[in-house]
């Protein structure tokens, strides 16, 4: 399943899963450029994702969303529990916001469209190996406009106003930056807010917050 090409130490370890043998070997082909991408093996469906995740123990598996059989949201659920080291990326086609909620409900750690660019696939590559959550820009735009619309969420009276805020952008996908210029504060200023609310919620990650963000209806995917 490796390749016998010489890759960096540091290689970040991918298992393609596509139900669609051309388009996985259109993947493999971008992935191939890229130097510090390993593909480690392929799967057809997610049952298939499954066991080759669990035997070759990848550091993300990109898979599609819809796939015959198990589908990339269940088999990214059962990965969450079984395999909870490798981190999921969802393939769509579709940008709407329930998709969305879906596969970060179900534990993925990134949600990329499938007429990104190259590059957006090794930007979402790198993000999500280094612990953060990506979404494509034309997702995320949709979910922080949505947010925007709310002054507070529907689920949790513990937060602050401003923390609702805060949490809202980064379940949207923002960065640090991002977030200090939308909402005019300062950078160290986020990040403060982002440690308490961690604090407060009992929460040590990005993907725990964006998750819990959706359970409490902060981000409304319908908008």
């Amino acid at each position: 399943m490796n390749s016998g090409s010489e890759r960096p130490s540091i290689a970040i370890r991918v298992l393609l899963a596509d139900d669609h043998t051309l388009v996985r070997a259109g993947i493999r082909a971008l992935l191939a450029d890229m130097s510090e991408v390993e593909v480690v093996g392929e799967a057809a469906d997610g049952e298939a994702a499954l066991q080759w995740a669990l035997r070759l123990q990848p550091d993300i598996v990109l898979m599609d969303i819809a796939m015959k059989g198990m589908n990339g949201l269940q088999a990214a659920a059962r990965l969450r529990q079984e395999l909870p080291s490798a981190r999921v990326i969802m393939l769509s086609m579709h940008a709407t916001g329930d998709y969305v909620q879906q596969a970060l409900r179900a534990g993925a750690a990134g949600y990329l469209l499938k007429d990104a660019a190259t590059l957006e696939l090794q930007l979402a590559l790198q993000a999500v190996a280094r612990g953060d959550i990506y979404l494509s820009p034309g997702v995320s735009a949709q979910i922080v406009e949505g947010f925007l619309q709310h002054d507070k969420p529907a689920g949790d009276a513990a937060l602050t106003p401003r923390q609702s805020q805060v949490l809202g952008l980064i379940a949207a996908g923002l960065s640090t930056k991002e977030i200090a210029f939308k909402l005019q504060l300062s950078g160290k200023t986020v990040d403060t807010h982002r440690a308490q609310l961690m604090e407060r919620l009992d929460i040590r990650d990005v993907a725990g917050l964006v998750r819990y963000a959706i359970r409490i209806g902060l981000i409304d995917a319908q908008s």
